[in-house]
């Protein structure tokens, strides 16, 4: 195991509930512990949404990452703040690009702050596979998290690479938002994509919105939660992929569109795909 992995170990801490592992659980993955189940087990007694709205995310970042691997001929992703979730059918984010993809060697990077999941991902992923590399770092020190060697040495960055950014409920700051997002179009090379992800309350009626803010307020505060406004604004100057910002179940649905299909909204999360000129 990796010194990294280990000194991650060292940091976990089970007894507080973690976003990654809130969805992993509401998903029904395996990546999670009793205070993110419990969390779960509280949102769902405020609105039974959070489950649908999990595997409609999932569904959402299956059918991107599908989309870039064959239709878009990427063939070296970094995603950041996954979770690296657990697929219903037994994959994971790498193996659908990789089936995707027409290109053999198709490298992934994910970007982890979460210790449970980077030293899991480390020991269970990484050994089989010299295709991977999960590392330690977190989107809310985006200059570190891209001075990083493996970041700078296993990916190519002078050719095109998709970002899959999953995290953005860390970034709490609307400049520092502004400027994480500034920072990889900066540093990706023309022709990369940019995908994102971002939560909101737009779909959740008002007489809801006091008890999940108190129940956010309780268990995961500081958790940025935006307009679609405020996420479009985020995404301005980029050329968007049809079809543009939308709830997570309207990006480019198909045949294994499930979740939330009959009701975006309750997804609770926008989603775009975007070029980087």
């Amino acid at each position: 195991m990796h010194q990294r992995a280990v000194r991650n170990l060292a940091k976990l801490d089970t007894t507080q509930a973690r976003i990654t592992r809130i969805f992993d659980a509401a998903a029904g993955g395996k990546n999670n512990f009793l205070a993110d189940r419990d969390t779960v087990r509280h949102f769902d007694q405020a609105t039974p949404a959070l489950t649908n709205a999990a595997r409609a995310v999932l569904e959402f970042l299956t059918r991107m990452i599908r989309h870039l691997a064959a239709d878009e001929g990427v063939d070296q992703f970094m995603i950041v703040g996954s979770g690296i979730p657990g697929l219903p059918d037994g994959l994971l984010l790498h193996d659908v690009a990789r089936r995707a993809a027409a290109a053999r060697d198709l490298r992934v990077v994910y970007v982890e702050n979460n210790p449970m999941v980077v030293t899991m991902a480390q020991a269970t992923v990484e050994p089989f596979t010299d295709l991977v590399r999960v590392v330690d770092g977190d989107v809310r020190e985006i200059d570190e998290m891209l001075h990083d060697h493996v970041v700078q040495t296993y990916l190519d960055w002078d050719r095109p690479v998709a970002i899959l950014l999953l995290s953005a409920y860390c970034l709490d700051e609307d400049e520092y938002a502004h400027y994480v997002v500034k920072r990889l179009r900066h540093t990706a090379a023309p022709g990369s994509f940019l995908g994102l992800l971002h939560t909101t309350f737009d779909g959740v009626p008002a007489e809801l919105l006091p008890a999940i803010r108190d129940l956010l307020a309780m268990t995961l505060p500081r958790l940025a939660i935006r307009s679609r406004e405020e996420v479009e604004s985020l995404l301005e100057g980029l050329d968007l992929v049809e079809p543009g910002l939308v709830w997570v179940p309207r990006w480019r649905p198909d045949g294994s569109t499930v979740a939330c299909a009959a009701e975006p909204a309750a997804s609770g999360n926008y989603g775009a795909l975007a070029r980087i000129p």
